[in-house]
């Protein structure tokens, strides 16, 4: 198992610090010259509860959650529910899931090690016979005891990761390097002595096993970051200065990233009651001339169908995030779907108009946040950023350049006090804001102080000055105006020099595989798989769900015999708007599903493709769903 990949997953329980161990060891790996991808599966609780982050290491780029993992690192649940064994309590034994659960997806000839002062692998049914039948290494350690010697049993977790870089023949100087980062004193010593200590007893043994960490080297400067970084940062760079919400999972993150960030910008962050609230708040923001923003996660945008119905009405700009999580309601809300798109297309009143975005990649997050804000502002719509509790959250280092871009502080279509004395004004003085005629629907707005801008704001239907009118000329004027945004923007996407839809493979393959969002990485291993076995297949990964891309999935669907549909939802719901969008198609697409909980993984999409394109009835396994194409 030594070579050019490494996949690393610790387990515990929520409250004992797997997150942050996961990311220092994440970090240290990337300093070490390593290209890093993180997969982060947990409960939705604040304490106790099997979580475990997954770490994937490679020399090269690496664009997905791998099969499988290669050395699990088990250190129990401190704060179970249950302590009794398995089998006398609902829940069973939760202390020892974060072992029991995490064997399934182990390699053969993996790596185990688990902490003996909180686990007994003989209370795990089969352990033995599992180890045996599958060449597993396993390594119990009393991580708990060495880190009671030294007064603080958390640091077990320390004593986990020296444990690990012994094993896998990795040095201590990087994390050395974080804990001197983030720590200072006796908490610092006594990790570091910890660090020391376990590292040299693990050393000092005889363990044999193939599992190595890979080498590698950086071309220049890496950061480790997320969707939610790459979301907040693309609004911090076009010149979101306020930002309103509530805090819900998963969108929390990029709401705690925007208020981190945004006092140093001079712009303001507001947590407040609601949801209904929050988006209300970002539209008076707008409305008064700053770039704003607000968002939430399906349940909380459910509340904003009202005010994102106003903001459409008084076309006010408007950026909303919405970080999708398995539904309905409550749902699963610590694990990802793809299944409030349809939610996030059609939600509000009326005919009513936005533009959507799903980014699939960190990068992706970034520009199409930028984006978001430069429609937004110049043709005054609600635009909305889709993304969903992987992308949001999955660590992945990626150069520091990406972020290296310059700021764009315009306001977009707002006229200037000359250009407003110039302009047409209803004899009562007040600006025809909402003109009939605009080629492209956008009438120019004012800012509330400039001279000669007054004008009515109102969720109402409205004359051109803003005053209420239900008259059916100025009804059907003011809605084609409207819509006819949609048409400009188009064209305006079409026209930039690159394109938001993202290509992948050879451009004369035969078969495709159509994506969104967050599984594109996932596709594009599974693409370079599928190639490497003498398929002939290529992807395209679409980011632009309103309004449509049209032209550059036409082309891709001309292009191919068949195409297969794969997203995270049992609706086929991304599948449903490119055959109403695109009918003629339908009978060349089929769905690859998950709705599990989990993501997809590279040999998923594999087996389903060949399952499907070159036949066969049967589902890869029981936790994926193939749709046949329309007419099969």
């Amino acid at each position: 198992m030594t070579g050019s990949e490494l996949i690393w997953r610790i387990a515990g329980g929520s409250g004992d610090g797997i997150d942050s161990t996961s990311q220092n060891f994440t970090k240290a790996l990337m300093r070490a010259g390593l290209h890093v991808f993180t997969h982060r599966h947990y409960p939705s609780r604040i304490r106790g509860g099997h979580t475990y982050v997954e770490v994937r290491a490679a020399d090269h780029p690496v664009k997905s959650r791998g099969d499988g993992y290669d050395f699990l690192l088990a250190l129990g649940d401190s704060f179970a529910r249950n302590p009794q064994a398995s089998g006398e309590a609902y829940y069973g034994n939760e202390e020892a899931k974060p072992l029991a659960e995490n064997l399934d997806e182990l390699r053969e000839g993996g790596v185990i090690v688990y902490d003996e002062g909180l686990l007994d692998a003989s209370e795990i049914e089969d352990f033995d016979e599992r180890v045996e039948a599958n060449d597993w290494h396993v390594y119990p350690l009393d991580l708990r005891g060495l880190a009671r010697e030294h007064g603080r049993e958390i640091m077990r977790n320390t004593a986990g990761v020296a444990a690990t870089a012994a094993l896998i023949g990795m040095e201590t100087d990087p994390f050395e390097e974080l804990m001197n980062d983030r720590m200072s004193g006796d908490i610092l010593e006594t990790n570091i002595t910890v660090l020391e200590e376990a590292y040299e007893e693990v050393d000092s043994k005889d363990f044999s096993h193939d599992i190595e960490v890979p080498t590698g080297e950086h071309d220049e400067e890496q950061v480790l970051v997320n969707g939610s970084h790459g979301v907040a940062y693309g609004a911090l760079d076009e010149g979101c200065r306020f930002i309103a919400g509530y805090p819900m999972t998963p969108w929390t993150d990029v709401f705690t990233t925007m208020t981190q960030h945004l006092p140093e910008f001079g712009g303001i962050a507001e947590q407040v009651e609601d949801e209904i609230a929050a988006a209300a708040l970002a539209i008076g923001a707008s409305h008064a001339g700053v770039k704003a923003m607000s968002g939430s996660s399906g349940g909380g945008f459910a509340l904003m169908s009202e005010p994102l119905g106003l903001a459409e009405m008084t076309e006010t700009p408007l950026v909303l995030v919405e970080a999708m999580r398995a539904g309905p309601s409550t749902g699963m809300p610590t694990k990802p779907e793809q299944g409030d798109l349809e939610h996030i297309l059609y939600t509000s009143q009326g005919d009513s108009n936005r533009v959507v975005f799903a980014p699939g990649t960190v990068e992706e997050c970034y520009e199409q946040s930028r984006e978001a804000f430069r429609i937004a502002y110049e043709y005054q719509i609600p635009t909305i950023i889709a993304i969903d509790q992987k992308l949001s959250g999955e660590l992945v280092s990626m150069p520091a350049s990406v972020f290296d871009r310059e700021p764009n502080p315009d306001l977009g279509s707002v006229l200037t006090e000359e250009e407003i004395s110039e302009a047409a004004h209803h004899e009562s003085g007040k600006y025809n804001r909402f003109q009939h005629d605009p080629e492209n629907g956008v009438s120019p707005r004012t800012i509330p102080g400039q001279s000669g801008g007054r004008f009515l704001a109102s969720g109402n239907e409205h004359t051109p000055q803003g005053h209420i009118e239900e008259d059916p000329d100025n009804r059907v004027a003011q809605v084609d105006r409207r819509t006819r945004k949609l048409e400009a923007i188009r064209d305006d996407l079409d026209g930039k020099d690159t394109s938001q839809q993202t290509p992948y493979g050879p451009e004369d393959a035969e078969h495709g595989i159509l994506v969104w969002g967050s599984q594109q990485g996932t596709v594009e291993e599974a693409v370079d798989r599928l190639n490497d076995q003498g398929e002939s297949v290529k992807s395209l990964g679409v980011s632009d769900m309103m309004p449509y891309p049209k032209k550059e999935v036409t082309e891709f669907l001309e292009s191919v015999d068949e195409a297969l549909v794969v997203e995270m939802n049992i609706t086929a719901q991304f599948r449903g708007l490119t055959q109403k969008e695109l009918g003629r198609f339908g009978e060349k697409m089929s769905s690859l599903l998950k709705y599990n909980g989990n993501p997809f993984e590279p040999a998923e999409v594999v087996e389903g493709f060949e399952i499907q394109i070159n036949g066969g009835d049967e589902p890869p396994n029981a936790q994926v769903r193939i749709e046949p194409a329309a007419g099969d």
